[in-house]
């Protein structure tokens, strides 16, 4: 069997950092996305695994490489590529194993501090001059503390469950949506609670996705989930843009079904220039960087490189995503 493994991407310079920490005996070879799909296919030919850095990778260049036994992302999304196309050819799809899980949860808590204690409005009033200016006055019915809320985590994966580790000592309640229940001895050891989505929507302060997006997730945050939350409930979205209807939120936002949101991700990046969450003052937004972190990148590269080899020895990946 090939042990080739693959780096696939637009930068030939990725593959140097993948060399770095390569396991012992490792072939690795980059393979420029940029290429002609004849010219990736030669290149791809006895490749057992391929490392996807940026991009995708097509299924029609898949089809034209039969050693190929795996794709692995260095990302936790894999819904940009063709899953079940993949698997038809006897291809399995890996994501990063959790490898940005901390960094994600650690974004999120920022956006929710950030969110409902309007620091975004703080920043950049002193940034513009104006010291407090009219936010004392403007906002303050709406900054408040997390003591006492309850903290809805709608999907309890890998990111879901650092998230409720790291607000333990928050003293806040928290409960999640999962279509999977964890174990007893789980839900003790983080002190969380199982809901139906449509409870945890109608008694959480604050509601936090967490949930791969597939066709049960899109849009799954909408109209109706909006009128069942609370007017003062801020929403919290760090895993996909598409899981919320965003036409939807904007009208939650303008209506006053809900209070505020902090949001990572969008359905469209960059976001158009006119969006009007851009310029809602208790909308807090960050450019889709939750899971960028030194060490982020570090884990999902040892892990990403560690799985392809697995399967160069003939062994069968981890953390394979299945199709929707």
């Amino acid at each position: 069997m090939s042990s080739k493994i693959v780096i696939y991407g637009p930068n030939a310079s990725a593959i140097e950092r993948f060399l770095e920490t390569a396991p012992p005996g490792t072939e690795l070879e980059w393979v420029d996305s940029n290429l002609s799909l004849e010219e990736q296919a030669e290149q791809m030919k006895n490749a057992v695994a391929a490392i996807m850095v940026t991009g995708r990778i097509p299924v029609e260049l898949v089809a034209k490489c039969p050693n190929l036994k795996l794709v692995q992302t260095i990302s936790a999304g894999t819904n940009h590529l063709d899953k079940a196309g993949f698997g038809e050819l006897g291809v399995r799809v890996s994501n990063n194993g959790g490898g940005n899980a901390v960094a994600v949860a650690e974004h999120t808590i920022g956006l929710i501090v950030n969110t409902i204690r309007k620091m975004q409005l703080q920043f950049k009033y002193v940034h513009d001059r104006k010291w407090a200016g009219d936010i004392y006055a403007k906002w303050f019915s709406q900054s408040h503390e997390i003591v006492g809320k309850t903290v809805g985590i709608v999907g309890i994966g890998r990111i879901g469950s650092s998230v409720a580790q790291r607000l333990q000592g928050w003293e806040c309640e928290l409960v999640y949506s999962d279509v999977m229940a964890l174990p007893t001895d789980r839900e003790e050891k983080l002190h969380v609670t199982r809901l139906s989505l449509d409870e945890l929507l109608q008694t959480s302060d604050i509601i936090t996705l967490h949930v791969p997006l597939g066709s049960s997730t899109k849009a799954m945050i909408s109209d109706r989930e909006f009128g069942l939350m609370k007017p003062t409930a801020i929403l919290i979205n760090a895993c996909r843009g598409d899981v919320v209807d965003e036409a939807a939120l904007i009208r939650a936002i303008r209506d006053e079904k809900i209070a505020a949101a902090g949001l990572d991700v969008l359905e469209e990046e960059p976001t158009a220039e006119d969006n009007p969450l851009l310029d809602m003052d208790n909308v807090l937004i960050t450019p889709h960087l939750a899971g960028m972190s030194v060490e982020a990148m570090e884990k999902s590269r040892a892990f990403a490189l560690e799985n392809a080899a697995r399967v160069a020895r003939g062994e069968d990946p981890e953390s394979v995503v299945l199709p929707d």
